[in-house]
This record gives structure tokens, C-alpha cells and sequence, in this order.
């Protein structure tokens, strides 16, 4: 804290990052919806939209300096809710909403900064489904697999240098008008830190604009590392207690954990699977990413397999399955 006071004393600013959040509209009575942002210092002027596109190698996203358990209050639709932010300076809070279904904001403030708008999207509670997605390898070549190049592409290479992986827009781009109003998730092992990049990359590739659910990067009470495993399989489980009607298609590559996670979730939330469709990463990815696949372990639906597991190396091919199981 004295830390801070000196850089505000020299001019350091707070600062607030706004990230996607999500919600329900209310049926019989008043719905809700989760905020996520961040507090952060910044010097003047830095916050401010720039004129033009500028390239930012990925080291700098991580150069950030946290403001912790900053009181902040958030604003609903008029309505005023306080909160506080945690060490991370991050900000995670669910309140109630009397927000109508579709994409609609509300507005966080901090003591010292100016207050921003925070998309969210409010799904209608008529809604069965919807689509999470995996980040890494699954929309966005990242090269994982490869220790040495995954480093490199985080730290060193800036947004423009990224891949698409072939056809993924375009298929996300099909699910989400073969399904008006289906909330679209991005579940991802990755920092909090690089959700502006990601953020980014997702508009420039045209992908459905949808909440980035991420990680804190850095280590944990218990550990030095935090379990991307866990991480995973906490959201999957609080997606199916948030929004227990509706059936998700997961999204994901072979190239870590998860169709083990799927196939979990698949196991003990039967009802909240609609299919898992897994991007096949090439012979050489998956043996340097520690394993063959095992696409095995998932589990088959009481009817036709091919409405749990959906397997193919491209959007392209995972769209012919999708259209055959009916998805699209």
C-alpha cells in the first residue's frame, strides 16, 4: 500500500479494465448477473483509446501494476453495489439485475478514475443452449505443445503475429445463428492479464464477442502454481449451477486436458452437455503436449455417439459433424 501511495504521489493513476460478464434475466422475479474487471495504476494518458492500431508485444501485458483491495462500486441499471478488490486488484461479484435479456452494461467506478461501461450479456431464460469454447489451440494457435514456443508466443510476439485456426470463426459464427440468444464462453487456463490481447484477437478474427473467463496469474496460498485443471473444472461446474436448463456444446483440442475435463463434466452433468467437439492437434503436437490423445475416455450418450463426440483437425470438419448430430 505504501508502494502505491508513492506512485500516485508521482503521478500513477488508478485505472479500470472492464472484461465481459454475463447473467440471467429474470423469469418470476429479479435475474442477476456476474461483473468482472480490474483495478490497476497506470500513468496519465495511458488509458486512453489510442488513434491507431499499435502493436504490443505480450511481455507488456503481464508489466501491470495491481491496486488491491480497492473499494469499488458497481452500478446496475441505476442501481449502486459496493465491493472490494482482491489482492490481484480484481474484481468478481454476482448481484441481482433487473436487466433485459440480450447484450446490455453496467458501469464500475473506483475512487480516482474515471468510471467505464462492462459489457455483458444476459441470457433470456428461454434459452437451452450454449457454446464454451477453449482458447489455446482451439481458436487461436498458440503452439501449447511446444514448451519453448508457447513462451515465445506469450511473452514476445504481439497480437498480429496469432493464427486463427482454420475455420473456427466461421463455425462459431454458424452456431450462433443456428442458435439466436445462446451465451458464448471462452474458458481458458490463461492470465487475466492477456484477456485485452485476447479480447482483440477475437474481433480482428470476427469470433462472437462473449465473456473471457481466465486465470490470476502468479502463485497461490497452497502452491507457486495455479491448476489450470482446476480452474476448468470449477467454471464448468458453476456454469451448470448458473444455468441449470441449458445444455452446453464444449469446444476444446486434444492437445492437454481437455476431453479428460469433458468427459467429467459430461459424466456428472449429463444434462448440461449438448455435445463435446474436440479439435485433433497432428501426430507430433500431441506426443510433445505429454500424451496420445485419448479421446476414449469420453463418455457415449444414450443415443447415437455422434451427438457426445465430435472429432476433427478444423472448424470446417467439426462443422459437417455438427450438421450431421443435428447441432446445425
Amino acid at each position: 500500500m505504501a508502494f502505491e501511495r508513492r506512485l500516485k504521489k508521482r503521478g500513477w493513476e488508478p485505472t479500470i479494465v472492464a472484461f465481459p460478464g454475463y447473467g440471467l434475466a429474470g423469469k418470476d422475479g429479479p435475474g442477476w448477473v456476474r461483473v468482472l474487471g480490474r483495478v490497476l495504476l497506470a500513468r496519465p494518458g495511458k488509458g486512453k483509446p489510442r488513434k491507431r492500431a499499435k502493436k504490443i508485444r505480450g511481455w507488456r501485458s503481464f508489466a501491470t501494476l495491481s491496486v488491491m483491495d480497492a473499494p469499488v462500486v458497481v452500478e446496475v441499471n441505476g442501481v449502486r453495489h459496493e465491493a472490494t478488490a482482491d489482492r490481484g486488484g480484481f474484481i468478481d461479484m454476482t448481484c441481482p439485475s433487473d436487466l433485459p435479456a440480450g447484450l446490455c452494461s453496467v458501469r464500475i467506478g473506483v475512487e480516482g478514475a474515471e468510471p467505464v461501461e462492462a459489457p455483458v450479456h444476459i441470457v433470456d431464460p428461454a434459452v437451452t443452449f450454449g457454446i464454451l469454447s477453449d482458447i489455446d489451440d482451439t481458436v487461436m494457435v498458440t503452439s501449447l505443445p511446444r514448451p519453448l514456443r508457447a513462451g515465445w508466443n506469450t511473452f514476445m510476439l504481439d497480437e498480429f503475429a496469432r493464427a486463427s485456426v482454420p475455420g473456427m470463426s466461421v463455425l462459431y459464427e454458424r452456431l450462433t445463428n443456428a442458435h439466436p440468444g445462446a451465451p458464448v464462453i471462452y474458458l481458458s487456463t490463461g492470465s487475466w492479464n492477456v484477456a485485452p490481447t485476447l479480447t482483440r484477437f477475437m474481433s480482428r478474427h470476427l469470433y462472437p464477442a462473449g465473456p473471457m473467463l481466465l486465470t490470476d496469474w502468479g502463485p497461490t496460498k497452497d502452491s507457486w502454481f495455479r491448476s489450470g485443471r482446476a480452474h476448468k473444472r470449477a467454471t464448468l461446474n458453476r456454469l451448470a449451477e448458473e444455468f441449470p436448463n441449458v445444455k452446453w456444446l464444449l469446444i476444446g483440442d486434444d492437445g492437454q486436458h481437455d476431453p479428460a475435463i469433458y468427459a467429467e463434466f459430461a459424466t456428472s452433468h449429463p444434462a448440461n452437455v449438448a455435445a463435446i467437439a474436440i479439435r485433433r492437434l497432428s501426430p507430433t503436437q500431441s506426443v510433445l503436449a505429454g500424451a496420445l490423445p485419448s479421446l476414449s475416455e469420453l463418455p457415449q450418450a444414450s443415443g447415437p455417439a455422434d451427438r457426445r463426440l465430435l472429432s476433427a483437425p478444423d472448424g470446417a470438419g467439426l462443422a459437417g459433424l455438427m450438421r450431421e448430430a443435428g447441432l446445425l
